[in-house]
């Protein structure tokens, strides 16, 4: 193992107060939380469980240390889907927002709230 490498390598958690793993060292049931969504999981109220430091030239973070931190996918709950009332409350509420007051039709477009109606209808008040 190289100096760097083993300059993150803590899985005690004795010097970063977490287990640190150097990069692609971690335990396999270690996850990012792009790991977990790609599995269709979300960590589900667990804290971190871990994190993987390396060094970077591209951030420019202090010492450019990057970390990732890792849930456990033991603890992990399938993701949430919206039910179907909830999908209906979100069209409507959207609907609502792209009707217009003035002249009560689905302009098809969200309204600019600094107008706060159409395009059409503005451009009729300002003239």
């Amino acid at each position: 193992m190289s100096r760097i490498r083993a300059a993150f390598w803590d899985p005690a958690g004795d010097r970063y107060s977490l287990p640190t793993y150097p990069w692609r060292m971690a335990p396999p049931h270690l996850l990012t939380r792009r790991q977990l969504t790609a599995k269709g999981l979300r960590p589900g109220g667990q804290g971190v469980q871990a994190q993987v430091l390396w060094r970077s030239r591209r951030y420019r973070t202090p010492g450019g240390i990057r970390a990732a931190y890792l849930y456990d996918v033991r603890f992990a709950l399938p993701k949430r889907t919206a039910t179907a009332r909830q999908r209906i409350a979100l069209g409507r509420a959207n609907a609502a927002r792209r009707t217009c007051p003035e002249c009560l039709r689905d302009v098809g477009y969200v309204l600019p709230r600094h107008l706060g109606t159409c395009l059409d209808c503005a451009q009729e008040l300002a003239a």
